[in-house]
């Protein structure tokens, strides 16, 4: 299952990765926003947070106008790894890498065409879960 979060200038592209991933069979839960009327993005990160951290969700996918708000709202929450992604090289390395439970997307920078394809790769790239990777996350995860 996968968590989708947006605010309204994310709303558009949202539609259109909901529309991709009913082309794909896949199952989410979308916790708004349902309107381009202004709102509040941390709202809807910690929503989508949430979900994942509860397990009622595996992986979430947030969009904000740049994703870089909502993805700085993901990340304050302790256990959540979101990745601002741009390009597919960097959804596959995140995915790899980091783990990231969390894809961001800027529905303002990022078209439909390639914002689609960054979604099919963050799904279909599975973790590495080599042991430096796991390190990583750990020390990502530790508490000072």
């Amino acid at each position: 299952m996968i968590a989708l979060g947006c605010d309204h200038g994310g709303y558009e592209l949202m539609q259109e990765v909901k529309a991709h991933l009913d082309s794909r069979g896949e199952e989410y839960m979308d916790f708004g926003c349902h309107s381009t009327e202004a709102v509040d993005y941390p709202i809807y990160a910690r929503k989508v947070a949430k979900a994942i951290l509860e397990g009622e969700c595996e992986r979430g996918i947030l969009i904000c106008g740049t994703g870089i708000g909502i993805s700085i709202a993901a990340n304050k929450i302790p256990g959540i790894r979101a990745a601002l992604c741009t390009d597919c090289f960097s959804a596959q390395a995140t995915r790899e890498h980091n783990d990231a439970n969390i894809l961001a997307l800027g529905g303002r920078v990022v078209g439909a065409g390639l914002a689609l394809k960054i979604v099919d790769t963050f799904l279909d790239t599975p973790f590495s879960d080599e042991e430096r990777h796991k390190r990583r996350i750990a020390l990502i995860e530790a508490e000072d």
